[in-house]
């Protein structure tokens, strides 16, 4: 039979499936170790993903910290060429820029394609976390023996009537389809499932004891992994403060090891960066409220996990040192260049020429502007001792207006040399 309720959806349908295979395999793990647990699972899922993932973790956090060190450069050039509208000054500026990147050897684009190509992973996790009996048979098989149309609730006649007119769940949903039906009850409450018993009680005890054997797999700190944790006092609330706390102290970690874009005001995507900081982990704290509980564990753990990841890569990265880094990146674009034939130098000697001219061009701004600074204060004083040279009543020109310019300029010397 077809597993309907796995994603169909374009790339995320199969990276769910290639991912739920890795979900099943540690469940059935579990099982083999006697503790069958879906939110152990769910953590040790996390833990393996991200492992899998690490490659591309390292390439983003490597150009987060190259673009610490290429900030200064990146905003003189900003600088020089603000409000210009010129576009020979324009293309001067992007050509500027790209040396920059050329000489860490790095791109703007470098951190974009470790995104996004994680984004469709992160969309299949969500998916598969959202609806486990999809992915792991064995869960799967505890509702299709309460579904079956032998002796379970498809058996009944009329049980479409029955499910549609007593669950607003089930509005809009092919009740000949087990999976669609599935796909309602994985997200049953406590009180849903009560009535659902009432509602046949020929099959009470087949779904009750499958009821409970999924309850005691489902479970984790006494915790449903299906159900919303809602508001209710309890444990369950605090699978929404775990998300929000965790992910606050991974966004914390990162703003920490990168505080040069992070407050860099005049920059609108810092600024913009800074805000999604601000409210991403609140955000998940609210959502992980009216999700099922697994998926705020899912969020809790990853926050964890990339916490340790930050400090771990972080390290490694200051102890080999942004030379070395640097150095590495421009031999790899060196080895791609000669393949194409291309000198092994010019990527640097670019760079170098270019950010030369950048330091070139600001200390002509600053020499200018302190000769200018200078000027102007030489000119001050010669008005200065002019009007103070003409301050005198006497008639200018007579013998008396000449005597007393000669006095005041032995005064004024006079003072000068005290």
């Amino acid at each position: 039979m077809a597993i309907l309720t796995q994603s169909t959806t374009f790339i995320i349908g199969p990276v769910a499936k290639l991912l739920g295979y890795i979900m099943n395999w540690l469940f059935l793990g579990l099982d083999a170790i006697g503790i069958p647990n879906i939110g152990l699972a769910i953590i040790i899922f996390t833990f393996v993903t991200k492992l899998l993932m690490m490659p591309l973790t390292v390439k983003q956090m490597k150009f987060t910290k190259l673009s610490t060190v290429m900030q200064p450069e990146l905003q003189a050039i900003q600088k020089k060429y603000k409000n210009t509208k010129d576009q020979n000054e324009m293309l001067k500026m992007q050509e500027e820029t790209k040396a920059v990147y050329a000489k860490y050897g790095t791109s703007p684009t470098g951190g974009c394609a470790q995104l996004l190509i994680q984004f469709p992973i992160l969309l299949a996790l969500y998916r598969i976390i959202q609806n486990i009996p999809a992915y792991v048979p064995k869960i799967k098989l505890l509702f299709t023996a309460m579904l079956s149309s032998d002796n379970g609730i498809m058996s009944v006649a009329g049980y479409q009537d029955i499910l549609s007119s007593n669950f607003t769940q089930f509005a809009n949903k092919d009740l000949t389809n087990m999976n669609s039906i599935i796909d309602v009850l994985n997200v049953f409450s406590t009180d849903n499932w009560n009535k659902l018993i009432e509602l046949f009680p020929a099959q009470a005890e087949l779904i009750t004891n499958n009821l409970n054997e999924f309850n005691h797999m489902n479970s984790f700190l006494t915790i449903n992994m299906s159900q919303n944790p809602g508001l209710t006092l309890g444990l369950p609330i605090l699978i929404p403060i775990l998300a929000g706390v965790t992910q606050y102290l991974s966004v914390r970690m990162m703003q920490t090891q990168n505080p040069a874009t992070g407050n860099n005001e005049d920059n609108p995507a810092a600024a913009s960066m800074k805000m999604m900081n601000t409210v991403m982990p609140i955000m998940s704290a609210v959502m992980a409220i009216s999700l099922p509980a697994g998926l705020g564990l899912y969020w809790s753990a990853t926050a964890v996990f990339q916490i340790l990841q930050q400090f771990i890569i972080n390290k490694y990265f200051d102890k080999k040192g942004v030379d070395e880094i640097v150095k590495e990146n421009v031999d790899k674009i060196n080895k791609k260049r000669a393949k194409q034939g291309l000198p092994e130098q010019k990527i640097t000697n670019n760079a170098k020429i270019s950010t030369k001219s950048i330091a070139s061009s600001q200390d002509k701004l600053e020499q200018a502007k302190a000769k200018k600074e200078a000027n102007d204060k030489k000119i001050k004083e010669i008005i200065d001792s002019t009007e103070y040279y003409k301050s005198s009543s006497a008639k200018p020109g007579s013998l008396s207006a000449k005597a007393n310019m000669v006095s005041k300029y032995n005064e004024k010397n006079e003072k000068h040399n005290k």
